[in-house]
């Protein structure tokens, strides 16, 4: 039994090796002998606060300064200490709850406790 892959494409199994890739006969299609793995961000990405420290999960921190809430009048004051963090991907990596309500905060603006 051959070792080589069908094509991702077209799912025939007419493909050969040239170089570094793979190259389907039947539609022309070339991909890599070496499967990049997909990143996952959330296992990969490190999120360090304000000081370099690394943060997790459950952890605490505390506001490093005054934020203004978007489409609200609510500022969260510089010192509020915030209880068990969860960290999510995107631009906004700190997810809380806070007697205000439940915000998405930057890993900039806070310092672990």
């Amino acid at each position: 039994m051959s070792s080589i892959p069908s094509c991702p494409q077209c799912a025939m199994e007419n493909t050969y090796p040239d170089g570094s890739n793979y190259v389907c006969a039947d539609c022309g299609h070339e991909w890599p002998m070496a499967q990049t793995a997909v990143a996952d961000d959330s296992a990969d990405a490190v999120v360090k606060d304000a000081n370099g420290n690394v943060l997790s999960d459950g952890d605490s921190v505390v506001l490093i300064k005054d934020l203004k809430v978007k489409g609200s009048s609510i500022t969260l004051k510089m010192g509020t200490k915030v209880k068990s963090i969860r960290l999510v991907g995107g631009d906004h990596e700190v997810d809380c709850k806070m007697d205000a309500g439940s915000f998405m905060l930057k890993a900039c603006y806070l310092r672990k406790a």
